[in-house]
């Protein structure tokens, strides 16, 4: 994550996103994917696939291992860091999050640019 100023903007109840489960918002025009790490970790991160861009959240989730599968063409994401697994070198752009008086908030930076990494297309 950068030093760029954050708009706090509220994504949703923290009881509607139980541990384990994943769900896609917009946010100030950013498709953003929240996910509830068993434990309570919830993290934020870009919401389209970086290759294709296809919906991530109407992927194959494991909230076990944690990796989710794009359903376009099966890429394998780490969703505790945003890696890519499969195919490596590729990663979600992360989002901050908070919870504030159960109110799941996503930090949307205030730079005005879309934020959502791409798959190198060489």
């Amino acid at each position: 994550m950068s030093d760029v100023e954050v708009g706090w903007a509220d994504a949703l109840e923290l009881g509607e996103l139980w541990e384990g489960d994943i769900i896609d918002v917009e946010l100030h025009g950013e498709q953003v994917l929240l996910v509830h790490h068993a434990g309570g970790e919830i993290l934020a991160f870009q919401g389209m696939c970086p290759h294709q861009e296809v919906l991530l959240a109407d992927g194959n989730w494991n909230d076990e291992s944690g990796v989710l599968e794009c359903p376009g063409h099966h890429w394998q994401f780490d969703m505790r860091t945003g890696d890519g697994l499969n195919p490596t070198g590729c990663r979600l752009y992360r989002f901050p999050v908070r919870v504030a008086d159960e109110q799941i908030q996503v930090g949307i930076p205030c730079d005005g640019v879309r934020h959502h990494n791409r798959a190198n297309d060489s």
